[in-house]
């Protein structure tokens, strides 16, 4: 099996993603970023990827910087440089016989250097339902974890909880 790589355009799921398009057009972009963040950091606990985040610095001087955070392998592209360049040379390095690699965007350009590299594509609104869903599996499971650990930790037996809910309900007047 390969060892799965999914590479992130920050800004495509920023543009793309509801909450985090509210936060740009309302010039809360450093909001929208951290919340990115924070969301992928989640979703990263729950696949088996590594998750590269890269953000387009093309027009903010300075050089190009990468450092890990929640988990997270964050990079901003040097001035000059878009997240798509800094992406498509990336799989050039990334995508080999023991890798796979998945890049999530909705840029129609960089979609098709990406194919031609052997590399997969996830539409950021995909990205967007996924990590939703996972959630909801998280929340449900945790639900499930709990009740079951209530009741595995309970020191009544059966037979004692339904006389406890009989002696409840007589008491109750039912």
């Amino acid at each position: 099996m390969k060892k799965q790589i999914l590479v992130v355009d920050a800004y495509n799921m920023i543009g793309n993603w509801p909450e985090l398009n509210r936060l740009k057009q309302s010039e809360r972009l450093d909001e929208a970023r951290d919340l990115l963040l924070h969301k992928l950091s989640n979703y990263h606990k729950q696949i088996d990827s590594r998750l590269i985040v890269v953000f387009d610095a093309m027009y903010v001087p300075g050089l190009s910087k990468s450092y890990i955070k929640y988990g997270l392998e964050i990079i901003w592209t040097a001035e000059g440089q878009t997240a798509d360049s800094y992406i498509e040379a990336m799989i050039g390095e990334l995508q080999t016989k023991l890798t796979q690699v998945t890049v999530a965007t909705s840029d129609q350009a960089e979609q098709w250097t990406i194919f031609s590299q052997g590399a997969l594509r996830i539409p950021a609104w995909e990205l967007y339902k996924d990590i939703n869903e996972s959630k909801k599996e998280v929340a449900q499971q945790a639900k499930q974890y709990q009740t079951e650990a209530l009741v595995r930790r309970s020191p009544w037996n059966a037979k004692q909880l339904d006389n406890l809910a009989k002696l409840r309900d007589d008491l109750s007047g039912k």
